[in-house]
């Protein structure tokens, strides 16, 4: 049996890992966290994701969770409304917490392939793989599947990749004092935005609070310091801004990201590849994140088990899905242009 070793166990590396274990591949898929992680935004389903979904045999079920938000009231600056956008311009079809998705992809491979949690790759020498904690292994192929900051492109690839977007944001949650029932809020000024909604959990407001800035440098700073940079940017105003930041001090769930995209001059290195956000990132804004990684995850799992050779299947991988990519990472700049734009 081919041995492939998966790093990261959020979306494209377990869809992957489903499909390579149904075609007869020996999986091991390694995770920098201890256990599966319970955070992140609500993500969108578009166009073929559907027919992934469907393959996985989850569709149905990820219909269930959908949050059935209704749309967004648009309010300026002092908090006053000002429009109305419908649903679809946040979220499409279907629309389920992120951490549900990860849930159930766990779940259908969990009995397939071999997860290893709270270890991390430290070295790759063609297929020779070297761990924080587990002995060293070799494997025929090692997939990236570990996200924008992917450690095995940095190991693999060296340049980065990264692309900032302008812009930077915490996300967290806290009671829902606004009474929201699957909407949300989209509070803008120049150079600041905040998104509130209530959709999965009534008792509950989800927040995301973004900001202008000139590189994604926060995301690997401690939290004290991000903390201080949401409060400098977010200084002086009014409306639910000072009760959002008291908040945002004692939430339990506080993550902080950039808005970035990943793009490299090529997907693989010898048995190494890249899929999903690791590989083609193509930022929150496009919408399209979730979608494409999946989609990426069958695709290279499709080519590489109807070829010998995993160069060519590589190659083939490549070649069909960087069109489809190139018009994702399009959206997600024209997006981010508009979002970081003075309101009219």
């Amino acid at each position: 049996m081919t041995k492939v070793l998966i790093s990261g166990a959020s979306v494209a590396g377990p869809a992957l890992a489903y499909f390579l274990a149904a075609a007869g591949y020996d999986v091991t898929v390694v995770e920098r966290a201890r256990e599966l992680r319970d955070n992140g935004y609500n993500i969108d389903f578009r166009g073929d994701a559907f027919a992934v979904l469907a393959d996985l045999g989850i569709e149905d079920r990820i219909r269930g969770l959908d949050t059935r938000m209704r749309g967004t009231t648009v309010l300026d600056e002092t908090g006053a409304k000002v429009g109305e956008l419908p649903r679809e311009v946040f979220s499409s079809d279907v629309e389920v917490p992120k951490r549900e998705l990860t849930r159930l992809l766990h779940e259908i491979t969990a009995d397939r392939v071999r997860y290893v949690f709270g270890d991390s790759i430290t070295s790759i020498e063609d297929g020779h793989v070297e761990f924080e904690c587990m002995p060293a292994a070799d494997y025929d192929l090692v997939i990236g599947a570990d996200g924008v900051y992917s450690n095995v492109r940095r190991l693999v690839f060296g340049a980065d990749g990264l692309v900032h977007l302008g812009l930077s944001g915490a996300g967290f949650s806290l009671p829902n004092h606004l009474g929201l029932e699957h909407r949300g809020l989209l509070w803008r000024d120049s150079g600041a935005m905040v998104y509130l909604c209530s959709a999965n959990d009534p008792e509950r407001l989800t927040v995301g609070m973004s900001f202008t800035t000139d590189s994604p440098e926060l995301d690997r700073r401690p939290r004290a310091e991000q903390e201080a940079a949401v409060r400098a940017a977010f200084a002086g105003y009014g409306w639910e801004i000072p009760r959002l930041l008291d908040a945002m001090a004692t939430a339990d769930d506080f993550r902080f990201d950039s808005t970035c995209q990943v793009r490299v001059d090529s997907w693989s290195r010898g048995r190494v590849a890249l899929v999903g956000d690791a590989g083609y990132c193509a930022a929150p804004t496009s919408g399209m994140g979730t979608s494409q990684a999946l989609i990426g995850a069958r695709t290279l799992a499709r080519l590489l088990a109807s070829c010998d050779d995993h160069a060519i299947a590589f190659a083939a991988y490549e070649r069909e899905l960087r069109p489809y990519v190139a018009e994702n990472q399009e959206i997600g700049r024209a997006h981010a242009q508009s979002l970081t734009a003075t309101p009219a």
